[in-house]
C-alpha cells in the first residue's frame, strides 16, 4: 500500500487526530505551524502528494514551483484567496476548497452582530457596568432601532448570503440583493427582490451585509465613493473577507455620520498589526464611535461541531482524489489541461 506525504504548512493545531482518523495509514502529515513558505524545508514542498492549507500561509507562483509531486491542494476553509489558482491551474495542480461546512455558523454571527448593534447591547453593557444605579436607563443609546420593516441588503446570494436572508426575513426585515453571477429569476424562487446594481442596492439598505469571494474585481469594492452612495445612517456587516472593505475609508464613514454603525469580523490584515485608525478608535473607546462598532476575529466560522466538520471534509477531498481520483469542490478548472 501506498503512503502519500501531505504538508501541512499552517496548522492552527499540531494534533491531527481528526484528519489521521480518516485516512489511516494511506496518509503521512508533514505538520508546520509557519506563514512563511520558507521557514518549511524545501524539501517537503518537493516531495509532498498533497496539501492542506489554512488561511494564514499564501501559496504563491514561487511556492507552487516547488510542488514537483504535488496533485491536490485543499484549502482547509471556503475563501481561497490565499492560494494562486492561477499559477497550480499551470502547473497541472488541482485545488479544493471546503464549502459545506460552516455557513450557519457564519449566517448566525452576522445576525448576532446585527442585533448587538440594532439593539443596543454593546451600550447597555457599558452603562451597567460603569454604574448599576444612572447606567439603568434605555434612551439615548445609538444605533438602536426597530428590526421589522428595515431593507436587509445581501450583496452576493451563495449559500451564506441565502443562509443569512432567510434569517433576516424571519426577522421581519425587507430583502433584497445584487448578485450578477445569479441566474435570472432566482429571485422568484427566494420570493426576494433583485438588485441590478450595487449602487441601487446600498442606496435602497437600511443594512448592507458582504457574502463575496475576495479577487482582483472585489478587492476593495466598499471605498469611499460607493460608501458616499449608502443610505444615511445604515449598517454595513462584513463577515466574508477582509479585502472587500476599505478600511480607512469606513473610518471616515463612521467618523463622518454618514454610516450608522459596522460589524467586522474580517479585517484587511489578521492580525491587524499595525492597527488602523478605526481599531485605534474602538479600542481606546473614543466617544464618538461607542456603541458603533463591533468586531470580532474571524470567527464567525467556528463551532466545535463545525471545525470537526471543516477537518473531516478536507481531509475526505484528499482520499478522494488520491485514491479513487475524485475531484470535489474544484476551484481551478482547466488544470488537467496542463501537464505536471
Amino acid at each position: 500500500m501506498r503512503t502519500y506525504k501531505i504538508l501541512v504548512p499552517d496548522a492552527h493545531l499540531r494534533d491531527l487526530s481528526i484528519e489521521s482518523a480518516i485516512s489511516g495509514e494511506h496518509f503521512e502529515y508533514l505538520i508546520y505551524d509557519e506563514t512563511d513558505p520558507r521557514a518549511i524545508p524545501e524539501q517537503h514542498w518537493r516531495e509532498c502528494d498533497g496539501i492542506l492549507v489554512w488561511h494564514r500561509m499564501r501559496i504563491a507562483p514561487d511556492t507552487v514551483a516547488l510542488l514537483d509531486k504535488c496533485k491536490l491542494i485543499v484549502r482547509v476553509g471556503v475563501g481561497f484567496d490565499n492560494v494562486d489558482v492561477d499559477a497550480c491551474r499551470k502547473a497541472g495542480i488541482a485545488v479544493s476548497n471546503v464549502p459545506n461546512y460552516g455557513t450557519t455558523e457564519v449566517a448566525d454571527h452576522a445576525i448576532a452582530m446585527l442585533l448587538y448593534l440594532t439593539r443596543g447591547l454593546g451600550t447597555y453593557e457599558r452603562r451597567l457596568k460603569a454604574d448599576l444605579v444612572r447606567g439603568f436607563v434605555a434612551e439615548n443609546a445609538p444605533v438602536v432601532r426597530r428590526i421589522r420593516g428595515l431593507t436587509f441588503g445581501a450583496i452576493g446570494l451563495g449559500r451564506i448570503g441565502t443562509s443569512i436572508a432567510r434569517r433576516a426575513a424571519a426577522l421581519d426585515m425587507d430583502v433584497i440583493y445584487y448578485d450578477p453571477y445569479l441566474p435570472e429569476g432566482h429571485e422568484l424562487g427566494l420570493g426576494i427582490a433583485r438588485k441590478q446594481s450595487l449602487e441601487e442596492l446600498v442606496a435602497q439598505s437600511d443594512i448592507v451585509s458582504l457574502h463575496v469571494p475576495l479577487s482582483t474585481a472585489t478587492r476593495a469594492m466598499i471605498n469611499d465613493a460607493l460608501l458616499a452612495q449608502f443610505r444615511d445612517d445604515s449598517i454595513l456587516i462584513n463577515i466574508a473577507r477582509g479585502g472587500l472593505l476599505d478600511i480607512d475609508a469606513l473610518y471616515r464613514s463612521l467618523k463622518s455620520g454618514k454610516l450608522a454603525a459596522a460589524g467586522l469580523d474580517v479585517l484587511p490584515v489578521e492580525p491587524p498589526s499595525p492597527s488602523p485608525a478605526l481599531l485605534e478608535a474602538w479600542r481606546n473607546d473614543e466617544d464618538w464611535l461607542a456603541g458603533r462598532l463591533i468586531v470580532s476575529p474571524h470567527a464567525a466560522f467556528y463551532s466545535a461541531a463545525g471545525y470537526v466538520d471543516m477537518r473531516t471534509f478536507s481531509a475526505e477531498i484528499l482520499m478522494d482524489f488520491l485514491l479513487c481520483n475524485k475531484v470535489r469542490n474544484n476551484v481551478n478548472p482547466g488544470w488537467e489541461n496542463h501537464r505536471h
